[in-house]
């Protein structure tokens, strides 16, 4: 399928790196959602509330909106994806981008559950550390395999956290 053009900048561009399909690329998308039947759904209100609703996912998702049209029965988003960190997002990002769309309280319970998570990690790569020290090779070998599932446990862990709100 042909590309237009208007998507590829140029090659001075900060956000185009040589290969015009890379992920480190910024994409910019064109959405179009229409009401059923085509009724009049969007009042004065509805709009508004539209507005206001299209602002807090903006600062949640990361996404920036280039444009808007909000019609009676349909409306248009123009939208840049900026692509996503190497690693993802940090703790930090996420309860900022959080903060947007939930309340102080519930981000402070979240904070909370990814600080104990993180408590969790440190006294399990502890516990892997001393059983090494303190076995011989044969018994070694044994407790860095189970560090080694521990780490995969504690990424799951934490990354559960993540996905319920990414």
């Amino acid at each position: 399928m042909r590309r237009a053009r208007w998507l590829y900048s140029s090659v001075n561009s900060p956000h185009s790196p040589d290969f015009p399909d890379s992920p480190a690329r910024t994409a910019i998308y064109h959405c179009l959602s229409r009401v059923v039947d085509r009724r009049h759904a969007f009042g004065q209100d509805e709009r508004e509330a539209f507005r206001m609703f299209m602002r807090m996912y903006e600062n949640f998702t990361g996404c920036r909106v280039l444009s808007y049209c909000v019609m009676s029965n349909h409306f248009h988003l123009l939208l840049e994806v900026p692509p996503m960190p190497d690693g993802g997002l940090t703790d930090a990002e996420l309860l900022k981008r959080l903060s947007a769309i939930y309340t102080e309280a519930a981000v402070a319970v979240i904070a909370k559950e990814l600080a104990e998570a993180r408590a969790a990690d440190m006294d399990s790569e502890n516990k892997g550390s001393e059983n090494k020290d303190s076995e011989n090779k044969d018994s070694a070998d044994k407790g860095s395999a189970n560090k080694g599932s521990e780490a995969k446990g504690r990424t799951r862990h934490a990354a559960e956290i993540h996905a319920r709100f990414t």
